[in-house]
């Protein structure tokens, strides 16, 4: 075991002792001024910091942080139980809360909540064009998204809890769909594809998040990667390896040499500065996914990758400031719309505690 990573984990496990109490059972999203915000139970990223909480807990046993965690957990029930202000991220809320508590204790009351959770997501399949309904507002009922693909394991897991097929055959033409219409020849990957909802058929590519149609959102391809790898754990489908491998070797070719993208790969020269260590951090935890997937030879060169993407955030993308309650700087959230631009952003935090406890021998995952 390397030491750097020893090194790693005993800074996430000083961070999350300094911080826990301060944020407690709030759900924050991005760190302006060195501290983390507070969003609504709705928000899409509220499953993160439980998620960060779980993945200590796991190591450590500290009761104090699986308090937290499921105080988050029951403040999510009014939106669970809403249903109108759901959207596709059940998966990014309910797998790192629900399914995470689920799996480390046992609360049956965790495991309603997820299964719960998977309904609402499975009921937002479109039919005609096998694809997950991507947000709720008026003119998004044929958009899909590259995020959903981290969701998806919400739906096997529910499909493997209750011996049903039907949620699984809902994840698994999903990742079909975005094997042909979000990943090119290449291995970039688009943000936004519409489709008409009442035939299915794929109308466009949008730029979304990413700097246009055809441009290469960073974010988008670690999405990609992980969700993809997540997809042939539970499938066995052979593709989805392969493009989980397709889209991680290009996330590869493109990096800069501190292994730490921009927003988008493709950017033009005036706004490619811009940095995304959340892309650099769920990418390496993908990659170390894949490796635990793969026989010997590509697992080692995709182990490798992801361990030296994980190295240099630690080494190059930690605060400089020992007041800042992030654990990474220098996530961007959406470029285009000016949102979270070289911010610290909690899911950023999230892969990146999972991949150093992947790289630690913990081999569990909450998806």
């Amino acid at each position: 075991m390397n030491s750097w990573s020893e090194n790693a984990w005993q800074y996430v496990l000083d961070k999350i002792e300094r911080t826990h109490a301060r944020i407690g059972d709030s759900f924050p999203l991005a760190s302006y001024g060195g501290r983390y915000d507070d969003r609504e139970p709705h928000c899409w990223t509220n499953g993160f910091w439980p998620g960060i909480l779980w993945t200590v807990y796991r190591d450590t046993k500290d009761k104090r942080l699986r308090k937290i965690a499921e105080s988050c957990e029951a403040k999510m029930d009014a939106p669970l139980q809403q249903y109108v202000e759901l959207h596709h991220d059940n998966g990014f809320m309910w797998s790192l809360s629900s399914v995470a508590n689920d799996k480390l204790t046992g609360n049956p009351q965790s495991r309603i909540r997820g299964l719960i959770a998977a309904s609402h997501l499975a009921s937002r399949f479109n039919l005609k064009g096998h694809f997950i309904r991507a947000w709720l507002y008026e003119g998004s009922e044929g958009l899909a998204i590259i995020d959903c693909m981290m969701n998806l394991g919400l739906l096997y897991w529910a499909s493997e809890q209750l011996g049903d097929p039907r949620y699984r055959h809902i994840a698994h033409a999903h990742a079909e769909m975005a094997l042909t219409s979000f990943v090119d020849e290449d291995g970039a990957v688009r943000h936004i594809v519409r489709f008409d909802p009442e035939t299915g058929e794929r109308l466009e590519a949008l730029g979304g998040q990413g700097y246009g149609p055809t441009s290469a959102w960073s974010r988008g391809a670690a999405w990609a990667i992980y969700g993809f790898a997540n997809s042939y754990r539970y499938t066995k489908d052979e593709r989805f390896l392969a493009a989980a491998k397709k889209t991680a070797d290009f996330f590869l070719r493109h990096l800069p040499d501190d292994l730490v993208p921009p927003w988008d790969f493709r950017a033009p020269e005036d706004q490619i500065w811009a940095k995304d260590s959340t892309a650099a951090a769920c990418a390496a935890s993908g990659m170390l996914e894949i490796a635990a997937l793969s026989g010997l030879d590509d697992g080692e060169r995709y182990r490798s990758a992801g361990e030296a993407i994980l190295k240099s955030l630690y080494e190059n993308y930690t605060p400089e400031d020992p007041s800042e309650e992030a654990l990474i700087v220098k996530g961007t959230g959406s470029f285009p719309s000016g949102y979270e631009v070289e911010t610290p952003i909690i899911y950023g935090d999230f892969f990146f505690v999972e991949g150093i406890a992947k790289l630690r021998g913990n081999k569990e995952v909450f998806w």
